[in-house]
């Protein structure tokens, strides 16, 4: 029986996928697995029951990856499972930008209680007006799950579209329009672009990737979305710019104390995900990969662990060893299992940064002496046996 807390609500699309070996743990000391979504988890403190962290969404700066990992928990997210949600506020995010039309719906309201309001609409209508979309130039800084089909809609929509993803996966590749124009570099992005949307990770590489250097390479009055997080962005770089002119608008889903009330900011109160079907489509995903992963050992989407997928567990053993990527450790494996003379029938072992993951189909129960001179190897962080 795996007992699973939950420190958000949860979709009940989702929740309704558990198997009759799940039950709810009241306490969160007695799980082994838990659901969030944005719960703030850096100060907690986390059992030797816990396996597993899914995090209903994509984002998961509110986990402690690397303690996380120490400890031999795998965290999940569900990259792809809300991007249309996000897709569709980001189109509209470019509307919101080209015209006016927060200001003007803001203006009408100051208005409604004057019994001359529709005329008085007719005569200052012309201060909120903007331009279309159509022909003007869109740069996507990430093609993948969100970036991509936003660069493809844009297209539908008559833009030109340049695009830059260093690291674009084959399949992502395939999926976009063969017109949108691929460059090497952000700088050809923000030459050539009438507006900028970033779609890509919080990384040292991206940390204030749009300051005043960027900034200064645009186009004059271009519009900059930021659909992907908050500090892709130097707060005081934007201001500046658009005081002066340089950037017309900024439309952001991560208000914070600066640009809540900055002037030519639209910001959204982070809605990218929050539509009923995102909501079901994290749930269902982040439900799918937990079960996987305590069921049969299988890693899909995790962002501190290696993918690994050896299908469902039908052999008598599988051993499941989260560890640091060191040289030799596979070896000490395999030798353990030599030592009980069982055969290994299938093996994976694979890496990502300082930590690798190994899964061993076994034709024969190894002992549980066994089992704890594998937990004794340098740098085992947690063993599993599934059978």
């Amino acid at each position: 029986m795996y007992r699973v807390h939950y420190l958000n609500k949860i979709s009940q699309k989702g929740t309704a996928l558990w198997s009759e070996d799940y039950q709810t743990a009241e306490a969160v000391e007695e799980a082994q697995a838990i659901m969030v979504r944005s719960a703030a988890m850096h100060d907690m403190s986390f059992s030797d029951n816990l396996l597993t962290v899914a995090r209903a969404g994509a984002g998961v700066n509110n986990i402690p990856l690397d303690r996380c990992a120490e400890q031999g928990i795998v965290v999940f997210n569900t990259p792809g499972a809300n991007a249309n949600g996000v897709v569709e506020l980001a189109l509209c995010g470019m509307l919101l930008g080209s015209r006016d039309i927060v200001g003007g719906i803001n203006w009408v309201q100051t208005i409604k209680d004057d019994p001359d309001v529709a005329k008085k609409v007719e005569k200052g209508k012309s201060q909120f007006a903007g331009h279309e979309i159509r022909q003007k130039s869109l740069g996507v800084i990430g093609l993948g799950a969100i970036g991509g089909p936003l660069a493809n809609a844009a297209r539908k929509l008559g833009m030109q579209v340049y695009g830059c993803d260093p690291f674009i996966s084959i399949d992502a590749a395939w999926h976009l329009d063969s017109h949108i124009v691929r460059v090497k570099t952000r700088d050809e992005i923000y030459a050539n672009s009438d507006i900028i949307t970033l779609h890509v990770p919080l990384l040292d590489d991206t940390r204030e990737m749009i300051n005043a250097e960027a900034i200064s390479k645009m186009k004059d009055g271009v519009i900059i979305l930021n659909f992907a997080r908050d500090l892709l962005v130097d707060d005081d770089a934007m201001e500046a710019a658009l005081k002066s002119g340089k950037v017309k608008r900024y439309i952001t889903d991560f208000p914070n104390a600066r640009t809540a009330g900055m002037e030519g900011v639209v910001a959204i109160p982070h809605l990218g995900a929050s539509t009923e079907e995102s909501e079901d489509n994290c749930a269902k995903m982040a439900v799918r990969q937990v079960m996987n992963y305590l069921e049969n050992g299988n890693i899909v989407n995790s962002v501190n662990f290696p993918s690994c997928d050896m299908g469902m567990c039908t052999k008598p053993a599988r051993i499941c060893i989260l560890h640091r990527n060191i040289p030799n450790t596979l070896s000490q494996f395999t030798g353990t299992m030599a030592g009980e003379n069982i055969n290994i029938s299938d093996l994976i072992n694979r890496s990502k940064g300082e930590y690798a993951y190994t899964m061993l189909d076994l034709d024969a129960v190894p002992s549980d002496a066994a089992v704890q001179a594998l937990k004794k190897i340098d740098g085992v962080l947690r063993v599993r046996m599934i059978k």
